[in-house]
């Protein structure tokens, strides 16, 4: 039983409690025949903590069986207070009986706030007793320290580099720079927490602490200034704006003294930073000075009293029971990172040779890597327009039906609702932030419109796209990937130093929530959006790829999501049980040369002949459309058809990731695995209703090794599911049952999975197993990256990659994907780095090795056999059977191998390509 809190009065300071078996009746035996010494610290640390008698014997339930299990959170069994720490936080959360502060539980048990997240992920690693209530709080806090700790090492910077650390006599003995750095954070955080409902957002949190930093060094005297700084504050103590005798200010006079239309000093912060300056303007104007008139400052010495401040934070911190941020100014151990952690961080490989000048860049910090990523798509955005081009115009006036007034209608009124529901979900100060975003995304929108229009007249040689520019699902589905990309883009959390992505508030599938769209019609537009879209960076395209795999998951499996009736009416349509995809078709390769045009005037498309000349049926076009012979079979969803494709390979992905790592033994299960899974997705697609598409493969995978007698838990196969890559606790840990309830994936398989499908199962058993199911073809991704390395054959580890410039950009601007200190070493052959005309020689010989091959290609002349890369004993390269000039230097060797291998690589892909029509033909 767990310890309960001392009686008051003498029982107390003997250290009775009470009987739990009885409770009255015979004296209570005293504390020491009860009580272990580690027990009586729990009661004192649940004391300390302020914790309710239930709180007390869930933490302690918890503990007792995070203690049981073998070898579990191996280092921490002889730091028993550690634990109980965590368990009392565990307890306190799921009860909704907060009654400490994050930072109070870091103090009392003396951890660090690095310590607690790894101790807390380890306790769920190894034991699932963390529920998705603890791992939504968990990954709230996370987040907010991750934005907290890069913003405040981002200020601790600005300001060694605006104040002088000791400033001479001129300035009052009072006015110390530890002062203005105490007070300037204090506001911050007050300013923060009072403005942003959402605590995760890293821009808008960075915009607010410049214009803190702008109002600070406008109340400071010069002296304490650098330049620039200290000029331009100079230059307005001069002109009367500033530096009146503050002690005899009123808050309303001194806040309009900051309103006037003096912006150099936030000029030179924004340009220093790579901010937007009418964003951060926006922010100033709009947040920042309503929240200096609402708090009443009050000035000490010139500046606000921190004192004052620090009390108001104070209750702001006590109601979110979190984080103190003030902590930040006295390097408190409970908010350092560990030491080791830092040194991964922070580590850079070494050059074989010391001395050499070490000529590496250094990682972004997480605030330059978000200025960055928004000043490349303002590069994109700003030569576009709010309003449809000419060349827009004119495929609206080609039209039958003029969509251009239903088009300006459209975007006005969702941008009136995008507006609201942004200042609902960050503040609501925020909402004309809001609007600057959305105008971003209806650029990209009419951008990437009139992209998707030139491919398709080029492609169909038509120019009324009436029917396609007519339909509403296609506008807002559009319109909504472009504020996607502008959102994810600004929605760069602290933690994304690798590009990944990291759920915020904003985050995908948060748009389709407020333009009130179906996930599976959004899915649509994506391969057309990032096709018709050049410019999108590498990180936003793997970030809209994921949205289309969140799609398959889950989202378009939601009950109320137009899949399922498309799914009933290809069955309806065949008067039969049909497929909506084919199983014969899975092992060829997916074809992308769909359209979005093709897949939003879907569901119906016939199915091309060889050698058949006649033009895509979809009617994008008011034209009177062809008949179908009467022997063709019946038409399909194009739209059901590739959805089904694209899901079949994500599942078999997925299956084959985790089956290498679970049976590594029984690799022929993997197929009848498979087949388990694509059949159920296939013919029970009613159990994928309102869950998610990883349940069906755990519990594809616990039923075959069930039949064939493999000894394979759930609690394993959970446990290596939760190293995968894009996974969620709550996929596992929460599962639909039958309507409103919920429960965990073992209680679904028992409950439901096994009951439908138990006579399938079985028959994997017997000597008559069903037939297997083809493994699906895995292509690479359809979203190829600009510039991608291509890898010279014969297994060897190198890559030959496009002549690159070091900016992205022609505007000069240093791109975040510039090579890192964890870039694979560049290497010369033959001789050093020289000047950028050596490798641009290169390019020309490997594009005109290109050309012959093209034209020798197009005369149907089979080119010679090439060579093919080897390394012989003594490490020197050669090409087989080749030989070469007595006067060819070693640069010039090395560059006919590597053209000769490049030609190579091309023929693979032209054979390649003529190996899948072949296929696909028959």
């Amino acid at each position: 039983m767990p310890p309960k809190p001392p009686r008051k009065g003498g029982a107390a300071a003997k250290g009775q409690r009470a009987s739990p078996d009885r409770g009255t009746g015979g004296t209570p035996p005293p504390a020491a025949a009860r009580l272990e010494f580690g027990e009586t610290d729990f009661v004192a640390l649940c004391d300390t903590l302020r914790v309710s008698d239930i709180v007390r014997a869930n933490a302690w339930k918890t503990y007792e069986k995070v203690s049981s299990a073998d070898g579990t959170l191996v280092g921490y069994s002889e730091k028993k207070k550690d634990l109980w720490g965590i368990c009392i936080f565990i307890a306190a959360v799921d009860l909704d009986e907060m009654t400490f502060t994050f930072t109070e539980l870091l103090k009392s048990i003396g951890m660090s706030v690095c310590t607690c997240f790894r101790l807390l992920r380890e306790m769920d690693v190894n034991m699932d007793t963390i529920s998705t209530k603890v791992d939504s709080n968990v990954s709230r806090l996370n987040k907010k320290y991750d934005v907290l700790s890069a913003l405040y090492h981002k200020f601790e910077r600005t300001c060694g580099l605006i104040y002088i650390i000791q400033p001479s006599s001129q300035t009052s003995a009072e006015l110390s720079f530890p002062l203005v750095l105490k007070t300037s954070w204090i506001t911050f955080l007050l300013a923060k927490g009072k403005v942003l409902q959402m605590e995760d957002d890293l821009v808008i949190s960075f915009q607010l602490l410049l214009c803190v930093l702008d109002y600070f060094i406008k109340l400071s005297p010069p002296a304490m200034l650098k330049e620039p700084y200290k000029s331009h504050v100079s230059a307005m103590s001069i002109n009367g704006s500033t530096r009146a005798p503050r002690r005899s200010q009123n808050r309303s006079t001194r806040t309009s003294k900051q309103t006037d239309t003096d912006t150099k000093v936030i000029e030179v912060l924004c340009k220093e930073y790579g901010c937007n300056l009418d964003e951060v303007k926006n922010v100033y104007f709009t947040s920042f000075i309503p929240f200096l008139n609402s708090v009443g400052i009050v000035t000490s010495n010139g500046l606000p009293e921190v004192e004052d401040l620090s009390r108001q934070y104070e209750e702001l911190y006590l109601k979110n029971k979190d984080i103190d941020a003030r902590l930040f100014l006295d390097n408190d151990e409970t908010l350092q990172r560990n030491h080791i952690e830092c040194l991964q961080l922070e580590r850079t490989p070494r050059k074989n040779n010391p001395d050499e000048e070490l000529n590496l860049i250094l990682p972004q910090t997480p605030v330059r890597a978000a200025m960055n990523t928004i000043q490349q798509l303002m590069m994109i955005l700003n030569s576009a327009s709010d309003k449809p081009s000419d060349n827009l115009i004119s495929y609206f006036n080609n039209c039958t039906v003029n969509p251009k007034e239903s088009i300006l209608a459209r975007v006005e009124n969702l941008g009136n609702i995008f507006k609201e529901k942004f200042a609902e979900a960050v503040g609501q100060g925020c909402a004309e932030i809001g609007s600057q975003r959305y105008k971003l995304g209806v650029r990209l929108y009419y951008r990437v419109m009139e992209s998707m229009l030139k491919s398709e007249e080029e492609r169909l040689s038509v120019h009324n796209f009436s029917k396609l520019l007519n339909n509403n699902i296609f506008h807002t589905s559009l319109l909504a990937c472009a504020v996607e990309v502008v959102m994810a883009t600004y929605g760069r959390n602290a933690s994304q130093s690798d590009g990944t992505s990291t759920e915020t508030d904003l985050s995908f599938p948060w748009i389709l929530n407020v333009l009130d769209l179906k996930a599976f019609d959004f899915y649509k537009v994506i391969e057309s959006f990032i096709k018709a879209e050049p410019s999108l960076t590498r990180e936003m395209i793997k970030h809209l790829e994921r949205c289309e795999h969140r799609i398959m998951e889950s989202l378009a499996w939601q009950s109320d999501s137009s899949l399922f009736d498309l799914i009933k009416q290809s069955k309806e349509r065949e008067g039969q049980v049909d497929q909506p995809e084919p199983t014969c078709s899975l092992n060829f390769p997916l074809q992308h040369n769909h359209t979005a045009a093709d897949l939003y005037l879907s569901p119906v498309r016939s199915p091309k002949k060889k050698g058949s000349t006649a033009l895509n049926p979809i009617p994008i076009i008011d034209a009177q459309p062809v008949l179908a012979p009467q022997t063709q079979k019946p038409q399909k969803s194009t739209s059901l058809s590739l959805f089904y494709k694209k899901v079949y390979r994500l599942a078999y992905l997925r299956l084959n990731t985790l089956c290498l790592r679970l049976l590594f033994d029984h690799p022929e299960l993997e197929h009848l695995i498979w087949t388990l899974f694509q059949h159920t997705l296939q013919n029970e697609y009613e159990l994928m209703k309102d869950r998610h598409l990883d349940q069906i493969m755990m519990c594809s995978m616990y039923g075959i090794c069930k039949v064939k007698n493999v000894d394979l838990r759930f609690k394993i196969i959970v446990t290596a599911y939760k190293e995968l890559t894009n996974t969620n606790q709550e996929t596992f840990k929460r599962v639909l049952i039958r309507e409103g309830q919920y429960d965990s994936i073992i209680v679904f398989y028992n409950l439901v999975f096994m009951q439908k499908l138990k006579t399938n199962i079985l028959q994997y058993a017997s000597n008559r197993p069903p037939t297997l199911s083809p493994i699906p073809h895995i292509p690479r991704s359809p979203y190829k990256f600009s510039n991608s390395p291509l890898r010279v054959p014969a297994g060897s580890n190198i890559y030959i990659s496009p002549l690159k410039s070091p900016y992205k950009f022609s505007e000069g601007m240093l791109s975040p994907t510039k090579m890192t200190p964890r870039s694979r070493i560049l290497v010369s052959i033959g001789e050093s780095f020289g000047t950028s005309e050596k490798f641009q020689k290169i390019n020309q010989m490997v594009g005109s090795s290109d050309r012959q091959l093209k034209r020798s290609a197009e005369v149907s002349t089979a080119p010679k056999p090439l060579k093919r890369l080897r390394f012989d004993i003594e490490g020197q390269d050669e090409a087989d059977g080749s030989k070469h000039l007595p006067g060819e230097s070693k640069f010039q060797q090395k560059l006919a191998e590597m053209t000769s291998t490049r030609t190579r690589m091309q023929k693979q892909k032209l054979n390649d390509g003529t190996d899948t029509s072949a296929t696909e033909e028959k």
